[in-house]
């Protein structure tokens, strides 16, 4: 960009593991991202539905990801800024707190680079919350430490006061002291903290892995030892702890503690996600089937042409209705080449799809299924002539079923149903580790795909399976899956209460 000015970096903050935490402005500036530079502690579903690249920019996880040390970090935020692409810095919690963020400020002012600070949720505040803890509260605390647990180690001397700590007249929260976790009690206790202080670790906060175990400062090392807690990790100490059964809300979510995979398309998941966070589950996205436009739109546009020549348009997904009516607004067309046929809707979410639109189904079964749909139109659809718009591949059952009771159907392809070819490195791991509590299938294709790229990763520990309806188990069944539920209604809203509702003991297959 030779001597223009470089584009702003901004520092935002992510929040903690609930993704729903992040602020109105930094939702708006990751989507208006070009690229995001983000670390090992942002919930990935952030990043669904985002144009912009993403950059790795944090500590060695688990799953394979290298370290990137800070200066890599400063000089490729300066680096992408002056080539003028629109730069969102994502870090979890707050920047500021225990987050580096005033160094790659300050690297950023000294390069010259304009910058702006997005303030998040702390992991402290948000996770003690969660957990039913007031880090303040009038009766026991006035005040609050936040202390890291893992100090700079080239950093001279230790710098943490453990003579103040131990007779701090609030709560004291530690970040990132799990693996410190028995020498910050020791630490404590050799400077005179009272040994009944109570004491908790809260393990990943705010996701739906969130775990808190509770104890006394002399034991708590034991407990959390005991229970095979992970990072990341806050250690809260003092008498508020010993208040949070009263207003322990979070952790009686009933699907606290599952990973999901949610495996509908890319962009169409938000539904599903939005209502498995509600229930407290991890939700994690795993698209196995792409939608797209059609390979050739002749087709689609040649019977736009026609469509004086129907009597019917039949819809079995949201998708149809998506692809077919915004072909023929592009076409130079509106509900008005419409006004002449009646609608016919697979269920009710393809028919919201169609009121979205200004539009009302005749017909809605109340079954969600081919069969159903068929079985509603049979009355009217003598000598009819029936349009049907769908996917390139699907089940026959409607053109065979209506064609029997006198009509005339023809199928259109508006959009395209391809399969994914293997599973995100990040499910295949979780699933060879039997770290997968349940898959939602919605479809047959889905549910064939799933069987197909899951007998990759043998495991002792298979998650259960759930289907939307019995189209979809039994094409999962066919393929040789278990199905351990079947949702009713046959939506992702009844998908998930069917989960919640056999977690709970309430519900057979």
């Amino acid at each position: 960009m030779g001597d223009s000015v470089p584009a702003t970096v901004y520092l935002v903050g992510a929040g903690p593991g609930d993704p729903r935490l992040i602020s109105v402005r930094g939702k708006e500036l990751l989507e208006a991202a070009d690229v995001v530079l983000y670390d090992g502690l942002v919930s990935p579903l952030l990043f669904a539905n985002l144009r912009a690249d993403l950059e790795y920019a944090g500590r060695a996880t688990e799953d394979g990801r290298k370290r990137v040390l800070q200066p890599e970090i400063n000089a490729r935020l300066i680096e992408l800024a002056r080539s003028g692409r629109r730069v969102v810095r994502l870090k979890g919690g707050d920047p500021f707190v225990f987050g580096r963020g005033g160094e790659e400020a300050a690297a950023l002012a000294a390069a010259g680079v304009p910058f702006e600070i997005v303030p998040g949720v702390t992991a402290a505040v948000a996770a003690a919350e969660y957990a039913g803890i007031s880090l303040t509260h009038r009766a026991h605390a006035s005040s609050i430490a936040f202390v890291t647990g893992h100090e700079d180690p080239n950093k001279p001397g230790q710098t943490i006061d453990y003579d103040r700590l131990a007779g701090w007249p609030g709560t004291v929260v530690f970040y990132m002291g799990l693996n410190r976790l028995g020498r910050i009690a020791a630490e404590l206790l050799a400077r005179g903290a009272d040994p009944a202080t109570p004491a908790c670790v809260v393990s990943r906060g705010t996701t739906g892995l969130h775990r808190t175990v509770s104890g006394r400062l002399d034991d708590i090392t034991d407990k959390a030892t005991a229970a095979g807690l992970k990072a990341p990790s806050l250690i809260i100490t003092g008498a508020c702890v010993a208040e949070r059964h009263a207003i322990d809300w979070f952790e009686s979510k009933p699907l606290l503690g599952r990973r999901l995979l949610i495996t509908r398309p890319a962009g169409q998941a938000d539904e599903a996600v939005a209502r498995a966070l509600d229930l407290g589950a991890e939700p994690i996205l795993c698209p196995l089937i792409e939608i797209g436009p059609p390979d050739d739109w002749k087709p689609v546009d040649d019977t736009i042409d026609r469509l004086a020549e129907f009597d019917w348009l039949v819809f079995t997904s949201v998708n149809g209705v998506a692809h077919f009516l915004d072909r023929l607004f592009e076409a130079g067309g509106d509900a008005r080449r419409l006004g002449h046929l009646r609608l016919a809707a697979i269920g009710p979410a393809t028919a919201d799809a169609l009121a979205a639109r200004g539009l009302r189904a005749d017909v809605v079964p109340q079954t969600f299924r081919a069969e159903a749909l068929a079985e509603e139109l049979r009355p009217h659809v003598a000598d009819a002539r029936v349009l049907w718009a769908g996917a390139n591949i699907g089940r026959e059952v409607l053109i065979e079923e209506l064609t029997a009771a006198g009509a005339t159907v023809e199928k259109v392809a508006v959009y395209t149903n391809r399969e994914a070819e293997s599973l995100p490195e990040p499910v295949a791991a979780h699933l060879a580790a039997g770290e997968i509590d349940w898959v939602l299938l919605s479809s047959p294709s889905i549910a064939r795909n799933y069987a197909r790229l899951s007998g990759r990763y043998p495991t002792q520990s298979p998650p259960k399976v759930a289907a939307i309806s019995p189209v979809t188990a039994d094409a999962a069944r066919e393929a040789g899956l278990p199905i351990d539920v079947t949702a009713a209604p046959h939506t992702w809203a009844g998908l998930l209460d069917a989960v919640r509702d056999h977690v709970a003991g309430r519900l057979d297959v």
